[in-house]
């Protein structure tokens, strides 16, 4: 913990052994000592020395790679050791067991995107319960933590890709929805908030009575289902999906089955993956945030509170990121203004 302030304090005492021994004046090592007592005061106030581990969701995922971008740039901006770990596939149990073996080393705080936040609070309690502050995103009301992150508020988020949906969809029509996992938290609040928005706002728009699709984070799998649904609902008109895979995965069955331009699929998406589809029409936009920024926002946040600075943790707080300039702070639940909408025409401005 805090490595740096360690080996400076024995460094101070190896140069005072050494010039004492050498006949060193008193005021020489007064000079000394108070020259580096600066110093680890200078690193304490910016928070170097610090070992941030984050947890990812999948490693081979662009989504999540664009993450670990952002903690490698905070790491290289502030001088604290931040790196990004986890499975090789979207998958719980493998999960859990990089966050294990993180919990069994030296880190000050972990840094957390849930697959299954009911799932990971155990191992999370136990990291807390050794000292270790813990930092999660896409959780939100999630009780195994310091503090809860999101990049926005999870009604509004649901709302606008409603909003993108419905005016794709000229206001009327059938549609479905998808998530990643049914017990991924923050994808199902958004999908809550989106058919609620539209039963207010657009009642020509009807929620195909499905239960909600689940693609496990695949684009395959939600390629897959949204032929079975465009096969099963000929008349459909749009998909409505959590995961960034969800909506190039209904758009890839739209064009194929050659339905573009009468069917639409919107939701989370990053223009690496949604591109070609938003180049069609299928996706007419995606919906997303920047997940270098989230990352280096909850290893900000994890300073701050390994910083003693938690009375400093309230809205309107700035922690100097874009998108989390004016935070709203309810509880343990910090969201930012982040929302990105991604279309043909900007997202060339996107390269993630």
């Amino acid at each position: 913990m805090k490595k740096k302030l360690v080996a400076l304090s024995l460094t101070l005492a190896m140069l005072t052994s050494v010039v004492m021994g050498c006949g060193g004046s008193s005021t020489e090592t007064a000079s000394t000592e108070n020259a580096a007592t600066e110093n680890a005061d200078e690193t304490t106030a910016s928070g170097g020395g610090y070992t941030i581990a984050t947890v990812v969701k999948d490693m081979s995922d662009p989504w999540a790679l664009r993450h670990e971008e952002g903690v490698k740039e905070y790491a290289a901006e502030t001088g604290n050791n931040c790196y990004a770990k986890g499975p090789a596939k979207t998958d719980s149990a493998e999960q859990i067991q990089v966050i294990e073996q993180l919990i069994s080393q030296d880190i000050d705080a972990l840094c957390v995107v849930p697959i299954d936040p009911e799932a990971c609070t155990p191992v999370l309690q136990k990291a807390r319960d050794k000292g270790i502050v813990v930092i999660t995103h896409e959780a939100e009301g999630f009780e195994a933590c310091d503090y809860d992150l999101e990049a926005f508020n999870n009604k509004e988020y649901g709302e606008a890709m409603m909003d993108e949906l419905a005016k794709a969809m000229n206001y009327e029509g059938k549609y479905v929805t998808m998530v990643a996992f049914l017990s991924s938290v923050s994808h199902n609040d958004w999908m809550d908030a989106a058919v609620a928005h539209q039963k207010e706002a657009y009642p020509n728009m009807e929620l195909i009575p499905e239960e909600r699709l689940e693609c496990e984070d695949n684009m395959n799998m939600a390629y897959e289902k949204a032929k079975e649904i465009i096969k099963k609902y000929p008349d459909i008109k749009g998909f409505l999906g959590a995961s960034s895979y969800d909506p190039p995965g209904a758009a890839k069955a739209i064009d194929e089955l050659g339905m573009t331009g009468q069917i639409f699929a919107v939701g989370t998406g990053v223009a690496s993956v949604s591109g070609p589809y938003l180049e069609s029409g299928s996706n007419p936009c995606v919906l997303c945030w920047d997940p270098a920024l989230s990352g280096k926002a909850m290893c900000q946040l994890a300073v701050m509170v390994l910083n003693g600075e938690k009375d400093k943790i309230q809205t309107g707080l700035d922690l100097g990121i874009d998108g989390y300039n004016s935070v709203n702070v309810n509880g343990t639940d910090i969201s930012g203004n982040a929302i990105l909408v991604i279309n043909k025409d900007n997202m060339s401005e996107y390269k993630f």
